[in-house]
């Protein structure tokens, strides 16, 4: 069960463009050794990102299924300093989904978003072309202390994406 005890700090929603306006983008490529039906699974499953990785301690949906637009989840991620809760804004199914965080228990971020694309890798469908997208803006008052930090997070954001590479190498 999550701390629903933890102080909130709404955070600005945002669309698509902020994949391209956010002054921090980190986009990351890599191919799962399984089909892209079997990466949408697991992404959609009650675990979700929590199975590829440690990076996420913690994932709970708080909307019914079926998942779709205005779709909501709380993540805690490693070492649980950090929660936020997204709301989803795009959703195709099978194919990508992306969120806005509309509140964090740090009170750093403006914007914060995430765009997931599944697509087939290869001629033989085995395989998926994973593209991961994390946009953030901090609140101007974090602007420059964020600076130092971007890089520690795109590794960190970077791990995730290993992770789910070494998951589905074990999985497939």
């Amino acid at each position: 069960m999550l701390d629903h005890m933890a102080r909130w700090y709404a955070v600005d929603a945002a669309d698509e463009r902020v994949f391209t306006s956010a002054p921090y983008v980190f986009r990351y490529e890599k191919t799962f050794a399984a089909p892209p039906a079997a990466v949408w699974e697991s992404l959609v499953c009650d675990e979700s990102l929590s199975a590829w990785s440690s990076t996420v301690t913690a994932l709970t949906w708080s909307s019914p299924r079926p998942f779709g637009v205005g779709t909501t989840r709380e993540v805690v991620l490693a070492p649980g300093l950090a929660r936020v809760h997204e709301r989803f804004f795009r959703w195709d199914e099978g194919h990508r989904y992306s969120f806005t965080v509309y509140e964090a228990n740090l009170p750093v971020f403006k914007t914060f978003a995430e765009d997931y694309v599944v697509e087939p890798d290869g001629a033989d469908g085995d395989s998926t072309r994973f593209t991961w997208t994390v946009a953030i803006e901090p609140k101007r008052a974090f602007a420059l202390a964020f600076k130092p930090l971007a890089p520690v997070l795109r590794l960190a954001f970077g791990r995730l994406a290993t992770d789910g590479e070494r998951y589905f190498a074990r999985t497939g």
